[in-house]
């Protein structure tokens, strides 16, 4: 989607991709990392930034010290935006400025949509905690830039074939954890079973879904945009079209085996087991996420595409999530 730009990726690994894209290694959670990124900025001259690099999965990337996650996640964003503000000292080099925050930011207990004037009220998750601080951070930080269009995007769970984060590792019930346990448990193709408290509530809880792909058509959109915003700072919910779903539907549509222990702490202690254990990727810190409802409001979302809403935003909340599973439903059906 990127095509029409010269794109430099910056990581600490190069990514996996046969795509023409320059690749800058550097590391976030580094101070010096600041110094670096602007020297990148003054060479490269960008038009716009945009600020993906986040610790998500903890077990996945090896980064368990949280005070190290914390320097990625919150201080790295505030060495990148210092770079673009210093790298727009003289003038407006960097035109856009995106980051992609979160719906954790806004924190569980959602059942009230969650407005982009909502409270960030993150708790007990450390990667909503990040988010909700890395959010405040470019919120405070924003006016600095220097004539440079700030966009804060705030997606739902991604969803896609692809998308492999401990929610749908919840749903596939593939072991996504390092240990060589796990290993072995996905070469023989050990699917764990999906896990919820007992009570009708938490399989009526909803939550929302957007697809990948239409998130890389937003960011498309907003690079492609040519006439300025009336705010320097532009928030956004993201999430797919149509209605939420409930965790019941969810079990339904993933063909998820459901098993239901007691209580939330039970439900808490086994996610804390496997993940001591390295045998899921699923963070126990999570529980209260899983356990209520998490609903945004898109309409800004809607107001600021206009006649492009359809486009962008093609698939709604229930094919982005069916669409992670296409692959089991598939085999399903080749093999009764």
């Amino acid at each position: 989607m990127l095509s029409a730009f010269r794109v430099i990726g910056v990581d600490m690994r190069p990514p996996e991709t046969d795509l023409p894209i320059q690749f800058t290694p550097m590391d976030l959670g580094l101070e010096s990392s600041c110094l670096d990124l602007l020297q990148l900025l003054r060479d490269v001259r960008p038009v716009a930034v945009i600020h993906l690099a986040f610790v998500m999965d903890a077990v996945r990337t090896g980064i368990l010290d949280r005070d190290r996650m914390w320097q990625i996640n919150v201080a790295g964003t505030a060495r990148v935006m210092e770079a673009v503000s210093e790298a727009n000292r003289e003038w407006p080099m960097v035109e856009k400025f995106i980051f992609m925050s979160s719906v954790s930011a806004y924190g569980p207990d959602l059942s009230r949509p969650a407005t982009e004037d909502s409270a960030l009220a993150a708790r007990t998750y450390v990667y909503g905690l990040h988010k909700m601080e890395a959010d405040r951070v470019v919120q405070q930080r924003s006016p600095a830039l220097r004539g440079c269009s700030v966009y804060i995007l705030r997606p739902h769970i991604f969803a896609d074939a692809s998308v492999d984060n401990y929610f749908m590792e919840a749903f596939r019930g593939v072991p996504g954890g390092i240990s060589k346990r796990a290993a072995r448990m996905r070469e023989r193709g050990t699917r764990l079973p999906c896990m919820l408290p007992r009570g009708n509530q938490y399989l009526q809880n909803r939550i929302q879904f957007v697809h990948i792909d239409d998130v890389a058509r937003l960011v498309t959109h907003i690079l492609k945009k040519t006439e300025p915003e009336v705010q320097r700072l532009t928030i956004l919910n993201i999430a797919g079209r149509g209605d939420p779903l409930t965790y019941e539907r969810c079990v339904q549509l993933a063909n998820a085996k459901l098993i239901r222990v007691p209580t939330k702490r039970i439900f808490e202690l086994v996610l804390r087991f496997l993940w001591n254990r390295k045998i899921s990727t699923i963070p126990p810190d999570v529980v209260p996420y899983m356990t209520s409802d998490s609903v945004m409001d898109t309409t800004r979302l809607q107001e600021f595409l206009g006649p492009e809403y359809k486009n962008v935003i093609r698939y709604s909340i229930a094919d982005a999530f069916a669409d992670c599973f296409k692959k089991e439903a598939s085999a399903a059906k080749t093999n009764p």
